[in-house]
């Protein structure tokens, strides 16, 4: 574990942190000294996980496909700790999984509200602050799926494909501005995402053991390395756990 990384006065803004992988995220930059901002549409579930963390920690109820709500949490979180350090785009849908002729125009495009312009109203409300600092971290969870064509998934590979040009483009264009945007794909991850997936019977990802997932808490620590100088040259593009070297310089087990 990566408990030498020290995150004293710095602040991460973190979503779709009600659960998962962006509660474990919070609890262990906290861990590390930083100031977290819990921001879900779950108001009451990142109070609760607020108020068990402590005095660093606040919720925010928000939904980020809603860019208004977008600019008040990045408005809280500044009133509450002076500023965002860490952005992670983490909030994401993937259901209703359906194969395309099955599939609800409405629930796709909302996916698509919530996996892109979610994460686009995020980096936007963020970015005006971090430029007039000249310093700050947007990770974006990404996905195999940003790369790959998995039946029932046309919502999410799409979206997660959208989210890896956008973090891309970012990078191209903030990074002279001293901020780096750069992309996490975890690959599967032991959260209620997966027991959706389970469920649905579609696809390869659905046949999966449970004890083939990883545990949310490693991407949490994958977050904090991305945080550190050693993880620079991982910006402008997706770093992934799926291999053991990306386990490795995260100090992760290899298998």
């Amino acid at each position: 574990m990566n408990q030498d990384i020290d995150l004293t006065g710095k602040t991460a803004l973190i979503t779709g942190a009600s659960r998962g992988i962006g509660e474990a995220t919070a609890r262990h930059l906290a861990s590390l000294g930083a100031n977290v901002a819990l921001a879900a549409r779950s108001g009451g579930a990142v109070d609760r996980i607020a108020g068990e963390i402590g005095p660093q920690a606040i919720g925010i109820a928000c939904d980020v496909a809603d860019w208004h709500q977008a600019i008040a949490a990045v408005t809280r979180t500044k009133e509450a700790f002076g500023g965002v350090d860490i952005l992670l785009n983490n909030a994401g849908l993937i259901d209703p999984i359906a194969r395309i002729e099955d599939a609800d125009p409405l629930a796709w495009g909302k996916v698509v509200d919530v996996n892109v312009k979610g994460a686009f109203h995020m980096l936007r409300a963020v970015v005006p602050g971090m430029v007039e600092k000249g310093s700050g971290l947007v990770i974006n969870i990404s996905s195999g799926a940003a790369t790959s064509a998995l039946e029932g998934w046309s919502h999410y590979c799409s979206t997660k494909a959208a989210l890896l040009s956008l973090t891309r483009t970012a990078h191209k264009e903030l990074s002279p501005k001293g901020v780096n945007v750069v992309g996490l794909s975890p690959g599967t991850v032991a959260t209620d995402m997966q027991r959706s997936i389970k469920s649905s019977g579609i696809n390869p990802v659905s046949q999966l053991d449970w004890e083939a997932h990883i545990p949310a808490e490693w991407v949490g620590q994958a977050v904090a390395w991305l945080t550190t100088d050693a993880a620079r040259a991982q910006d402008g593009g997706d770093f992934s756990l799926k291999n053991a070297e990306g386990r490795k310089a995260v100090g992760l087990p290899l298998i």
